[in-house]
């Protein structure tokens, strides 16, 4: 059936029907006078289910309170960490019968979109997701919200029922980005600037916070541009003529424009005031930091400048922390290293070492796991250079070198807050290596990272720092490698013969395979044939047998030969079975994992 909302005769009511009148001893009521709450009980719901206790509650309030009510106080209890949105959708579909809907898999009539403005869809964070001849489905942050469920029946037609249904507010944001078109218009913005549109751009007091200003709405919409498209690093590169700007995406450095080096001077000044840097200084390198909300999400950029011959570089690292930190089956790992992970974290002490190269997730496994390991009957405590996403709960603490609080201090002083759980976000040298180590034999779970190539190189690597081995055998209780490996993009994929060449790199374990999935490009991937990342990984797990032939000084080759006989898979194989799977590309597992030897 086909409606025709726009020949509906279209009435504004007053008031949402609902089943019971509004009475005194309703408590549907205290909605009406309050609509920023997430139901008349949902935090008993809470407290019945223990899913919160009552100091959580009575905390959740008081900051609602201290916020003027613009926040629900489910989604404060979200914020807090008190309460999951899981958690959450689940009380809402108990109490009012309203049902946990999955947004992302469900298809959105954008028709229908369209009816509602994309602030008034912003402003109270729902989105109208189908129809029936008598009925909208609205998907909602609170779907309790009785005002604004009241507002939205002006767009439609008098005699139609709303029915909310819970989503989370970031899924909401997300799809509101995805119907209305997203667009900032970077190149509309210049064409403003290009005209003459727009007074002096590089007038401080403008760039200071007047949002009218072309050139602040030019850098909002390029950090906005950034997080839309998954990046992880933001770069501006000022050349001779010209400025450069380019993201890296899925570990790959991609251009996205360049643009006239004469706005560069007033690009620079407003990023330097949003990050809090002195804008007067260009000879020197800085560091600042600007926080901000996209899409529904509390995003981070770590921005820092270098001088150059052609001015100051600007490089913005994007820390979103909804991305980050995740589920361990998230993660990309198989499913034989996600059973030896939880067996290893279930060691009540110990160190776990995690390895790779810069920009290889080890920041985001090691987060991953410790939320995974995360609750209120364990002390977790951190030492990060710096801080990168936070986890309530979890007592994070940065490292400050020109204060003398480096690593090893901060584990000597962690050790007297009574912790039960210490990740060293870096060991770098002897002195935070064995402190580390010392930690955890007096009984504590210790996390750390290192740099080497493979699992069984981080061994010998602590020994070169100045680890003894007698130190490390029993206090090793497991060490993960891992790589980022960019996705096949699972719109356009396609199968292909395998070639000679392909044949020798899988190899006899895979000989029968005949096919392997390519990459294509699509619209869904911008045209790349990939669409983000995953873990090609090995986790070493460490027995009594291994621990004996670490103090005995034995050979790599007897470790590795030993640990296969155990069951050990290398990275190389658990990238081949991902590429065989049809999850990566050999062009991709070559370009992250030595394949050398197999050439």
């Amino acid at each position: 059936m086909t409606l025709d909302f726009n020949n509906s005769k279209l009435k504004k009511t007053n008031f949402y029907p609902m089943t019971k009148p509004i009475t005194p001893n309703n408590p549907t009521q205290n909605i009406a006078q309050n609509p920023t709450s997430s139901g008349p009980d949902i935090g008993s719901k809470l407290l019945d289910k223990k899913v919160i206790s009552d100091d959580q509650l009575n905390i959740a309030i008081k900051e609602r309170e201290r916020l003027g009510n613009a926040k629900s106080l489910g989604v404060i209890l979200v914020d807090m960490g008190f309460v999951s949105e899981g958690a959450l959708g689940e009380i809402l579909n108990e109490s009012a019968g309203i049902k946990k809907f999955d947004l992302k898999a469900s298809i959105v009539d954008s028709k229908l979109v369209k009816k509602i403005p994309k602030d008034f869809a912003v402003h109270n964070k729902l989105i109208p997701v189908s129809h029936t001849s008598d009925s909208i489905l609205v998907a909602m942050v609170d779907v309790f919200d009785i005002i604004a469920i009241d507002q939205m029946r002006r767009f439609f037609p008098p005699n139609f029922r709303i029915d909310p249904v819970f989503v989370a507010e970031t899924e909401i944001m997300q799809a509101i980005d995805q119907y209305y078109d997203y667009e900032m218009s970077i190149e509309g913005i210049l064409k403003e600037i290009e005209s003459g549109g727009a007074a002096k751009i590089t007038d401080e007091t403008q760039l200071r916070g007047d949002y009218k200003s072309p050139m602040v709405r030019l850098v909002d919409a390029v950090l906005n541009d950034a997080v839309h498209h998954g990046a992880s690093d933001l770069h501006f590169e000022p050349e001779a003529q010209f400025l450069r700007i380019r993201y890296r995406i899925d570990g790959k450095m991609v251009q996205i424009r360049s643009i006239h080096k004469d706005y560069w001077s007033a690009i620079v000044v407003r990023i330097k005031i949003m990050a809090g840097m002195n804008i007067a200084e260009t000879r020197k390198p800085q560091d600042g930091r600007i926080e901000a909300e996209i899409l529904g999400r509390k995003i981070d950029f770590r921005v820092s400048t270098q001088p150059t011959i052609n001015g100051e570089n600007i490089v913005m690292r994007i820390l979103d922390e909804k991305q980050s930190v995740m589920t361990l089956d998230k993660l990309g790992f198989s499913e034989h290293c996600i059973n030896i992970l939880k067996k290893i974290v279930k060691r009540p002490e110990g160190v776990v070492i995690l390895t790779g190269p810069t920009g290889s997730g080890k920041t985001t496994t090691l987060y991953t796991v410790l939320n995974y390991i995360n609750s209120i009957d364990k002390n977790i405590m951190t030492l990060e250079d710096p801080v990168e996403y936070h986890i309530p709960l979890i007592r994070q603490s940065n490292i400050k070198s020109d204060i003398g609080m480096d690593f090893a201090t901060g584990i000597k002083a962690i050790l007297r807050q009574d912790p039960d759980v210490i990740l060293v976000g870096e060991i770098r040298d002897k002195e935070t290596a064995i402190t580390a180590i010392q930690a955890a034999m007096t009984g504590h779970q210790v996390y750390s990272s290192l740099h080497t190539n493979d699992a069984l190189s981080a061994i010998p690597r602590l020994m070169n720092i100045g680890v003894p081995n007698y130190l490390m055998s029993g206090s090793l209780i497991g060490i993960i490698a891992q790589r980022l490996a960019r996705k096949l993009c699972s719109h356009c994929k396609v199968e292909a013969p395998i070639d000679d060449f392909e044949k020798k790199l899988l190899g006899e374990r895979f000989a029968s395979v005949t096919k392997l999935y390519k990459a294509v490009g699509c619209e869904k991937c911008s045209g790349t044939g990939y669409r983000g990342r995953m873990a090609v990984s090995e986790i070493l797990p460490f027995d009594r047998e291994l621990d004996e032939m670490v103090v005995q000084g034995k050979t790599r080759k007897d470790m590795h030969k030993y640990a296969l006989e155990q069951g050990f898979i290398p990275m190389v194989e658990d990238g081949l079975e991902k590429v065989v799977q049809g999850s990566i590309d050999l062009k991709e597992l070559i370009r992250v994992v030595d394949l050398t030897d197999r050439m």
